[in-house]
């Protein structure tokens, strides 16, 4: 899924039909997700694009009779970073009774796309401990700290890719070290070293072909360069009537695209989008997004 819109019935006695018509769809469709915002309690449809996540919700209308009210569409931005960076973390609490323990250093490195095709998982855990600074046992919770990191990144709060964290050791204490202990302190160890570790957002980029009448050529072609868009090849057919345009456009200034190319080409243009990969967001944007959140 690229593309996600909170979405919720507009009268509160709708809410049961509203459930029955997402376990259904959700059910028939494996590209659309539905899950519950934890902080804004929003329920969020994620889908292929805007059109796909259109016809659900006027599905829901038809099928159902629930009418829905959708917010502003959101584009699910992932984190990574480009540098190698060292950490080296202690957590302790003590409070009355047994506090809590931890101490881990290691590094955190950028993976390669190819790196990433190879594991088939966006990140990695290694362990390089030598001795038993920290006990065998909480390896497992080590990691577990590693995966609540690469949920929740530092700069904006989205998924993290492309790290592998390796830990090399670490201390513990004989009464005050727990899983927790060791969970808590290796997500805030990720966290804290990925800011000094050049990190970035990255956003979603669309491959859009646009077939439309050659005469529109001029103004469809300056409306995807407004949009950011990158244009990869323009093909003219053979009797020079139509032309096909590909690029390469980041999906958040895709919103409302299709209704400008109808006015741009008087209803004659249509385009279809696919993915093609996550892309570093411009400075400007990520201070933006950084703001936000």
């Amino acid at each position: 899924p690229v593309m996600s819109l909170a979405v919720k019935p507009a009268e509160t006695k709708m809410q049961n039909n509203f459930a029955k018509a997402l376990t259904k769809f959700t059910k028939e469709d494996p590209t659309l997700r539905v899950k519950v915002d934890s902080e804004t309690k929003e329920t969020v449809l994620s889908g292929m694009g805007e059109l796909h996540l259109e016809v659900y919700i006027e599905r829901m209308k038809r099928e159902y009779n629930v009418e829905c009210i959708s917010g502003q569409p959101n584009v699910n931005y992932k984190e990574t970073i480009a540098a190698r960076a060292e950490f080296d973390w202690l957590h302790k609490k003590q409070s009355g009774g047994s506090g809590q323990y931890a101490k881990v250093s290691g590094y955190i490195e950028p993976m390669s796309e190819e790196e990433i095709k190879e594991l088939g998982k966006p990140n990695e855990f290694k362990n390089k401990c030598i001795g038993t600074n920290i006990p065998p046992e909480y390896y497992p919770s080590c990691e577990k700290g590693m995966n609540d990191a690469m949920h929740e990144g530092s700069l904006v709060g989205c998924e993290v890719e492309g790290i592998r964290v390796v830990l090399q050791d670490g201390a513990s204490h004989a009464v005050d070290s727990s899983d927790m202990a060791f969970r808590i302190c290796m997500a805030n160890a990720i966290r804290e070293t990925m800011k000094t570790a050049q990190p970035s957002v990255l956003e979603p980029v669309m491959t859009v072909e646009v077939e439309i009448p050659s005469e529109f050529q001029g103004a469809v072609t300056a409306s995807l360069s407004k949009r950011m868009g990158m244009i990869q090849s323009s093909d003219m057919n053979d009797d020079g009537s139509g032309l096909k345009l590909e690029a390469h456009v980041p999906l958040a200034n895709m919103f409302g695209y299709s209704t400008e190319l109808r006015s741009l080409t008087q209803g004659k243009g249509e385009f279809t989008m696919e993915y093609f990969n996550h892309t570093p967001v411009p400075r400007d944007v990520q201070n933006d997004l950084m703001e936000k959140y």
